[in-house]
């Protein structure tokens, strides 16, 4: 028996708003905030909620980095490779690793510098 359940993934960041609303053009959902904007929720329809919490100076994690830890990362399984890479790359993502187009998978980093990857389905 599990003694917890997921509740919420959250992601620190220096502009919680901005980074809740490049997750909801690339995943969909709804997002949700109180009126300071320090922590935003983006509800979406299937799987579990992300949550921006404001980081005042946060650093992104380095990828790759043999020296240090990227800390987490998220696989976004999509239907398509190219087409979604053109759709995060239009909404501010940068390759990180997408050369090997022969893999079912690229890594990114969202504008806030989190690795994350787009995964064939």
């Amino acid at each position: 028996m599990a003694l917890a359940k997921l509740g919420v993934v959250v992601l620190d960041c220096p502009d919680p708003r901005a980074l809740a609303g490049f997750y909801a053009e690339v995943l969909g959902g709804t997002v949700e905030g109180d009126g300071d904007w320090d922590w935003v929720d983006l509800k979406v329809s299937e799987g579990p909620s992300l949550a921006f919490q404001a980081a005042p100076g946060h650093v992104p994690p380095r990828w790759p980095a043999p020296d240090g830890s990227q800390q987490f990362h998220l696989d976004l399984t999509v239907d398509d490779l190219d087409a979604a890479e053109k759709g995060v790359l239009a909404l501010g993502a940068r390759i990180l690793d997408a050369e090997d187009r022969s893999r079912t998978w690229r890594v990114y980093a969202d504008p806030a510098g989190h690795p994350f990857c787009l995964c064939a389905g």
